[in-house]
């Protein structure tokens, strides 16, 4: 199915403005199981960190807010930027936030000033009816974006495309690890970490740019 970016991220807000208005601030709320997985899923992000404690970061699609909080809970001292295209999605951020110190929420795909870190959970996961083509732009221009706007690292995840075939849906979108491990490859580098190890039916991604790179 051929369609415009523009039309393509106006479907992915009203799909995700309906499930925050359905089941509110939650895992539920941004099409997650639970909040355990969530969590789960913020840790290996977590990991392209290093042992940096404190700095800025970017989350592309950052629904609720939830990494906000949880960043906060761990003593991860992270001036952070939450982006997103659901106007609703950004109110009930706001909300759920309020009183994190260091937090800031904005409308768009990208922040607006380059941050040490961006990071973006199942943003890429529910293609709807687009083909292949369409949606492999989609990714990959999503993931230029977040790499024009890092300093020192990004990271992402995706479904697994060894998922068992009788639990997969033919809206979402099913990555094969080593495509996508090559892609990374060629575009940023060798220092690209990819882990499937984690008990979920899906993969995270991790790259870190050289020293005094600048965004």
């Amino acid at each position: 199915m051929a369609d415009s970016a523009e039309n393509l991220l106006d479907r992915v807000a009203a799909y995700y403005s309906d499930k925050v208005q359905l089941h509110g601030p939650t895992a539920r709320g941004v099409d997650w199981k639970d909040e355990e997985g969530q969590n789960c899923r913020f840790d290996q992000l977590m990991l392209v960190l290093g042992d940096r404690k404190r700095g800025t970061i970017g989350e592309i699609g950052c629904g609720y807010g939830a990494l906000a909080t949880y960043m906060a809970k761990r003593g991860l001292q992270y001036d952070y930027t939450g982006c997103d295209i659901s106007a609703d999605m950004l109110a009930a951020a706001r909300t759920f936030c309020k009183g994190v110190d260091g937090v800031t929420f904005e409308h768009g795909t990208s922040p607006s000033s380059p941050k040490d870190f961006v990071v973006a959970s199942g943003i890429f996961n529910v293609r709807f009816d687009y083909d292949d083509r369409t949606w492999f732009r989609f990714i990959w221009d999503t993931i230029d974006a977040m790499a024009a706007s890092a300093n020192r690292g990004i990271a992402f995840n995706f479904l697994t495309s060894h998922s068992d075939a009788d639990r997969k849906r033919p809206d979402l979108w099913y990555a094969d690890p080593g495509e996508v491990l090559n892609e990374c490859v060629r575009r940023f580098g060798r220092r690209v970490t990819l882990a499937h190890d984690y008990g979920m039916y899906e993969f995270t991604v991790r790259i870190t740019f050289p020293e005094g790179r600048v965004a």
